[in-house]
């Protein structure tokens, strides 16, 4: 079994309770099990910030599904929550689900980058995770409490 770190965020509709459908979805899936959720925080939007602001969190799943499989559970449960991804970038979504780490794999193919290319410099992402596992390695960065650390 891996495990599997999935950050969490919505900025359209009722943002809480689409991140628990998110995370109830995940748990009902075969093959995954989420050990522990952070708590919810509201954040600025990055990129476009004419936008609404939004709810982040972070999940540690263990799992059977390889990367890519876990990559395509993510964003089949973002689909059943109504997310369209239009191509617009950095935009206002009913729910975004990113797998930020998988267990301490380094990971560049086609639409999978393993860590998250941006995790290292994302606040929303790294405070919730910090939260439920301080101690985990981003490779090439360092544990996560240190890698926030240095966005202070």
């Amino acid at each position: 079994m891996a495990r599997a770190y999935v950050g969490l965020g919505a900025n359209i509709g009722e943002r809480a309770a689409t991140l628990s459908r998110a995370v109830e979805l995940l748990s009902a899936e075969d093959n995954v099990e989420v050990l522990v959720v952070s708590s919810f925080r509201e954040t600025d939007p990055v990129g476009v910030v004419d936008q609404p602001p939004f709810l982040n969190g972070a999940a540690v799943l263990e799992t059977a599904l390889d990367p890519r499989e876990l990559l395509d559970t993510l964003l089949r449960v973002e689909r059943e929550l109504g997310r369209v991804r239009d191509g617009t970038r950095w935009g206002p979504r009913t729910i975004d689900l990113d797998l930020l780490l998988f267990d301490e794999r380094t990971l560049d193919e086609p639409g999978l980058r393993v860590p998250h290319p941006r995790l290292h410099e994302r606040r929303f992402a790294l405070e919730p995770l910090a939260e439920i596992a301080p101690s985990v390695e981003i490779p090439g960065q360092g544990p996560v409490s240190d890698v926030l650390a240095r966005l202070h």
